[in-house]
């Protein structure tokens, strides 16, 4: 059995295993739209899972633009996935 941090997600305590990216945690917990693009507000998701496209962007412990594929999960770990004004230039 694999050590497991529990998360905080968009204020829902997940459970994860050790090592984790947060951008696979959030996806594994099927947690759809990931974010919003800044323009439009398209819907968006992980690309590229290794911190080139940007598309993985979260906020974790109050800190912004955060790239979720490079992201390890730590124990008590606060994630905010960007989808909160949608459109408006914020995710």
């Amino acid at each position: 059995m694999s050590e497991t941090v529990t998360i905080e997600l968009d204020g829902e305590a997940l459970t994860v295993p050790v090592g984790t990216p947060v951008a696979a945690a959030i996806l594994a917990a099927g947690r759809t739209p990931y974010r919003h693009h800044a323009k439009g507000g398209s819907p968006r998701a992980p690309y590229c899972l290794m911190g080139v496209c940007f598309d993985c962007l979260v906020t974790v412990d109050d800190v912004p633009d955060c790239r979720g594929c490079l992201v390890e999960v730590a124990e008590g770990m606060r994630v905010t996935r960007q989808v909160i004004g949608a459109g408006d230039g914020h995710g």
